[in-house]
Order: C-alpha cells, then structure tokens, then sequence
C-alpha cells in the first residue's frame, strides 16, 4: 500500500471521467483502495487537513472514493441520486490545488447509492459537511473541479488568506 502521487492542477487527467468498477474484489481495486487510505493518512500528516481523495487524483480513473473523518468511509461506483434544493456557499479546497481555497455552492443535503468493498449495495444520505464533502469528490470521478464551479471570477483565494479571516 504506496503513498501515491496526488495529480496537480494543471495535470489533464483530473478532468477525465473515471470508469465504473467491474470487478470490486478485483486485486487491482484492492490495490487501489489502500494507495487511497495510505495516500490520504500521508497527506494528512503532511499538511494537517484532508478528509477524502478519490482515485482520479492518483491517476486512477476509477469510481471510487475513500472518506476518513471519524470513521472510513469507502464509496465504488457511488451516484448521486438526490440532491435538496435547499443550497450553501462555502470556501472549497483540494488536495490536488491544497494553496487555493475555491468558493462554490452545493447542494445542504443528497443521497448518494454506491457498493462496498465487498460489493454489497449501499445507500446513504449526507447533509452539510459530509454532503458537500462527498460532491467534491463526486466531481473528481466525473473529471470536474472545483474551480470549474467556482461562483464567480473571485471566488478564489489562497489558504492564508482564508485562514487569516477565520481568525
């Protein structure tokens, strides 16, 4: 289980969509899943944030995403198949850009169906932190960015910026 190299912004792959998983117990998917967990533990020792990464930022054009907040959370070829209405704004970030905050809109609340790592169908609904969270990486599988839904031509800082307001 390498630490893999996390895609840049500027490298054209984070904007390729990722193909659904055939096969989720597949040696290959397994492989996967722990670059994943290795990749993000290592980030986050690093740079001391990150919650989730998902495979295209490992060059992995895969649908699946690995969450690690209080408890891991592992999604293959998740879909989005609610989202409320009801919407908030809040600054953006990623491992793939970590010096650039992005202000973007998501959805309050969506409901995302997806397999575990045994393959067995799962469905879960998510609201505020965890739902814009798992947009963001529902994007990545779908080869869009966050600066691709950035609110308007300035909503884009850089972290000490943002991190200088919060204080």
């Amino acid at each position: 289980m390498p630490v893999r190299e996390i895609l840049l912004l500027g490298n054209e792959q984070l904007w390729q969509p990722s193909a659904s998983v055939a096969d989720v117990r597949s040696r290959q998917t397994q492989e996967t899943i722990s670059d994943l967990a290795a990749t993000l533990a290592d980030f986050r020792a690093r740079k001391g944030f990150g919650r989730a990464i998902a495979a295209p930022q490992i060059g992995v054009h895969s649908r699946i995403i690995f969450v690690k907040m209080e408890a891991s959370l592992l999604l293959i070829n998740p879909v989005m198949t609610q989202a409320s209405a009801e919407m908030m704004e809040l600054w953006d970030d990623c491992f793939s850009f970590p010096d650039l905050m992005v202000r973007v809109r998501r959805h309050q609340e969506i409901t995302v169906s997806f397999q575990n790592e045994q393959g067995s169908a799962q469905t879960l609904t998510a609201r505020g932190d965890l739902s814009e969270l798992l947009q963001h990486e529902l994007d990545h599988l779908d080869g869009i960015l966050a600066v691709d839904r950035a609110i308007d031509a300035r909503s884009l800082a850089l972290r000490q910026e943002i991190e200088k307001l919060r204080l």
